[in-house]
């Protein structure tokens, strides 16, 4: 199905980071409010409205109670849930609810409080409850113990080392420095990351995201519609999605991922090769994720994604940025939120508002994310209307 004809218009990001004062509804539903405002939209336009759940507090019928918080009255709601890639399949879903006429603008929004609003004890339940309830969570493993099985796996397979997986947290302070907004802005070497504290052999404190407060939202119309709106309209160029398990143990390769899969749809649809894209937005949940997306969606080879890093190709002034933002790692990471920001960064770069960060030439953005422990995931590929 060709995607050209939806159109992104709007984009809203709450404070970020840690934010004591407003729980996950509350930021869910500012976010949506002001992306609806930043679309040049009144609520009575809007007539879809895409939500993520949060950890935190959950709410049975999530986007229908975001929309009555909102004072919104839509036609088509709907609550989406596949983890971390939640975002990008929400962009599809909505795309596909504008296309076949269940809607004419819908928002997508999610937010969720981890930092502030999470007790211990709800943290340690969530971590551990990512594994099979029956052969792999008897065993105890949290979620960064099962990124460390496929860091080690990489690791054994292709001689890739922990200095070379630490060069994904020095890519991500290296653009949150420049960012205003990212919750951790100090520049980091590898010697700080091999340093921190050890979490999940062989991942370090600094091999994994941050835990934080925030959300956002963006609203989403007919291209036709969105040339008399105010900012210029971003497009879906290619949209593609990847499944091989949902639990760890039946990986057949723990080196490899679905995000090979979805990759190559988005690219097909959108008619380009990832030597096109000028900017990746990718989900560095951990640094292992990151170095096997850059792999798996082609760009470097297999068992190379240690030295395309090291080489400081993701970094301001490489070849490939990466997470402009400064990503999961450094930017703002609420849980299944934690991809949008990373599409908000992509909006702000294709408007010429990122300031230190901006891009001085940006055509196609290949955005990606997953859920689970690299189970579920999405691409996305966007570019300027015609």
């Amino acid at each position: 199905m060709d995607l050209s004809n939806v159109a992104i218009v709007g984009s809203f990001e709450t404070d970020l980071g840690v934010v004591t004062d407003r729980g996950p509804m509350a930021l869910g539903v500012q976010a949506t409010l002001g992306a609806i405002a930043d679309a040049g939209l009144q609520a009575s336009a809007i007539d879809g409205l895409i939500t993520c759940n949060s950890l935190v507090t959950p709410v049975m019928y999530h986007a229908e109670a975001t929309a009555e918080y909102a004072g919104l009255t839509p036609s088509h709601c709907l609550s989406v849930g596949t983890g971390g890639g939640t975002t990008y399949t929400a962009l599809r879903y909505a795309a596909a609810a504008i296309q076949t006429g269940l809607a004419t603008t819908v928002v997508v929004s999610m937010a969720d409080s981890m930092r502030s609003f999470m007790t211990r004890d709800r943290a340690m339940a969530v971590q551990s409850s990512s594994g099979h309830p029956l052969f792999e969570q008897p065993y105890g493993p949290t979620v960064p113990a099962y990124y460390a099985l496929i860091a080690r796996a990489h690791m054994d397979t292709y001689g890739t080392t922990e200095a070379q997986f630490a060069e994904a947290m020095v890519s991500s302070r290296a653009w949150a420095h420049l960012n205003p907004t990212a919750q951790y802005r100090e520049r980091v070497t590898v010697g700080d990351v091999l340093a921190s504290k050890p979490i999940a052999d062989p991942l370090k404190l600094l091999d994994c995201s941050i835990v934080s407060d925030g959300g956002a939202a963006v609203v989403m119309t007919t291209l036709e519609r969105a040339r008399d709106l105010p900012h210029a309209p971003i497009v879906l160029k290619g949209y593609g999605e990847g499944h091989h398990y949902e639990h760890i143990s039946q990986a057949k390769d723990l080196t490899k991922s679905a995000a090979a899969d979805s990759g190559r749809a988005a690219l097909a649809g959108a008619g380009i090769e990832p030597a096109d894209i000028q900017l990746a937005q990718l989900y560095d949940c951990f640094s292992p994720a990151l170095l096997i997306q850059l792999e798996d969606l082609g760009f470097c080879e297999k068992g190379a994604g240690g030295e395309f890093l090291a080489s400081g190709a993701t970094r301001p002034g490489g070849k490939l940025p990466v997470n402009t933002h400064g990503g999961m790692l450094s930017h703002c990471h609420p849980g299944n939120p934690g991809a949008i920001f990373g599409l908000t960064e992509a909006i702000r770069q294709y408007r010429g508002e990122a300031k230190e960060r901006q891009l001085a030439h940006l055509e196609h953005t290949l955005l990606h994310a997953q859920g689970g422990i690299m189970s579920s995931h999405a691409t996305v590929v966007l570019g300027r209307a015609n």
